[in-house]
């Protein structure tokens, strides 16, 4: 079992800037790629981003690209996303997934062995 704990939600201003981070216990993290998923209220949970499990490969939503960072400590066993420029449209509860398997844009959010509880980003106009 992988427990996913994410932390550093808030409510910033449009323009402004925060750090999510994600950490993990249990099974061995650096075996895992990691991916942030998010969902806006009436929405689907889509893919922000990933990286895999040494953290030499990442992907990124279109939306996102340019904007957002992933990263990943395997000493700490914590990923981060790094999210500047935020735009209201940014608003969701993002989650943070494990997975054995590379985490894809493509990949659905269902299909990853490890999901978090999720921590709510706000971003005001």
């Amino acid at each position: 079992q992988v427990q996913l704990v994410e932390s550093g939600g808030g409510l910033v201003q449009a323009g402004g800037s925060l750090r999510l981070s994600c950490a993990a216990s249990g099974r061995t993290f650096g075996s895992f790629a990691m991916g942030w998923f998010r969902q806006a209220p009436g929405k689907e949970r889509e893919f922000v981003a990933s990286v895999d499990w040494s953290g030499s490969s990442t992907y990124y939503a279109d939306s996102v690209k340019g904007r957002f960072t992933i990263s990943r400590d395997n000493a700490k066993n914590t990923v981060y996303l790094q999210m500047t420029s935020l735009k209201p449209e940014d608003t969701a509860v993002y989650y943070c997934a494990a997975n054995l398997a590379t985490i894809t844009p493509q990949r659905p959010w269902y299909e990853n062995d490890y999901s978090g509880q999720g921590t709510q980003v706000t971003v005001s106009s």
